[in-house]
């Protein structure tokens, strides 16, 4: 156990400000510091406001981190950040502090890449990833097909989705129901008393022609959004949890479908699924089962570490320094739009000297 890589792990793609501590695949402390309800009267994440949240929240969260797991700070292995992708200035402020306690600490920099954390953050639920793993990621950002055969190096996309990701469509229309924001939990919890039979809503890009891997929830939006409309139009009353079932069916149909489709396709037997739409308790059943006809193994971490955390982020940069993976250099930056198959950033043609003098106090 002591021989395992204790690494400390900043996120700041989006809203919440994430520090996770792990020893190894064992999690440690997984602090959090969310801005979402600073942003609900907005009907969204507003960049500025996440990021002057951020910038409050991370010294204590840190410290609550390092309390909570009961390590000293110069005991870490390494520190590792999301590098990217996300919001610009909030991805700044995270790798500014990492840089900032990974220079003082004298501890190696691990700048890493926010969805493959996602898809990393499962071995501390379930053990080593099978490798190659199917990851699919479902968030307000992302709603992605993954194939890794290494999550520190090798992540090969499939599919992602061509417009609104899944998690924003969630949003949308829960902002269209008035059911206020975020709107992934509120409709789950709603859609538990509606029928999801009860509205035909479109499945996206599902016809023969169509991306095998791709995703489109933008027309199922603005068809759910127009019925609402013509039901409101004529004084009708609208019947809002058998819409909130029957929209959350036409997304969860289109992303488990296609999901066992790609474990089918290049004979993969495992299929993990992450992201924060992947605490939604109907995508965790129809994946259940159809993996289970499939003969696919469905591996899904607990609810709060499908959201966005820094235990994820400690995850894959432990499994950085296990697999001796190099450093990022000190000129590393954020990357809003960093691309999946760079799970991690090394940085130019140099890494960078960690000093041998402890600067933290």
């Amino acid at each position: 156990m002591a021989d395992e890589p204790l690494v400390l792990g900043i996120e700041t793609s989006c809203d919440e400000t994430g520090v996770g501590i792990v020893r190894g695949t064992t999690l440690l402390a997984d602090a959090v510091a969310s801005s979402v309800d600073e942003h609900a009267r907005f009907g969204g994440v507003v960049p500025e406001v996440a990021s002057r949240a951020h910038l409050e929240a991370m010294v204590p969260t840190i410290d609550r981190a390092l309390k909570d797991a009961g390590v000293s700070a110069r005991d870490l292995d390494g520190i590792a950040v999301t590098a990217g992708p996300g919001l610009a200035g909030a991805l700044l402020v995270g790798v500014s502090a990492a840089k900032a306690y990974a220079y003082a600490l004298g501890k190696p920099l691990y700048g890493v890449n926010h969805l493959a954390s996602h898809i990393c953050v499962d071995q501390l639920e379930h053990g080593p990833l099978p490798e190659p793993t199917m990851a699919l990621l479902v968030s307000g950002g992302h709603s992605s097909l993954l194939l890794s055969s290494d999550i520190t190096s090798d992540v090969r996309p499939m599919g992602a989705t061509i417009d609104d990701a899944a998690g924003e469509a969630f949003d949308k229309i829960a902002r269209v129901l008035d059911l206020g924001f975020p709107g992934g939990p509120v409709i789950d919890r709603y859609a538990k008393e509606g029928d999801p039979d009860a509205i035909a809503f479109p499945r996206g890009l599902t016809g023969p022609r169509d991306p095998a891997y791709d995703f489109s929830f933008s027309g199922l939006k603005t068809a759910v959004a127009r019925w609402i409309e013509a039901k409101r139009a004529v004084g009708e009353e609208v019947p809002v949890r058998d819409v909130a079932a029957s929209f959350q069916e036409a997304v969860v149909d289109v992303l488990t479908r296609k999901a066992v489709r790609a474990c089918k396709d290049e004979g993969v037997d495992h299929l993990m699924i992450g992201g924060g739409v992947a605490a939604n308790s109907r995508l965790r059943a129809l994946a259940q089962e159809r993996c289970e006809a499939a003969g696919i193994r469905l591996r899904v971490p607990r609810p709060k570490l499908c959201t966005d955390n820094g235990a994820m982020v400690a995850a894959l940069g432990a499994e950085m320094v296990a697999r001796g993976r190099a450093a990022s250099s000190w000129d590393l930056s954020a990357d809003s739009s960093l691309p999946v198959t760079d799970p991690h950033v090394p940085g130019h043609d140099h890494v960078h000297e960690v000093g041998t003098e402890n600067l933290y106090p």
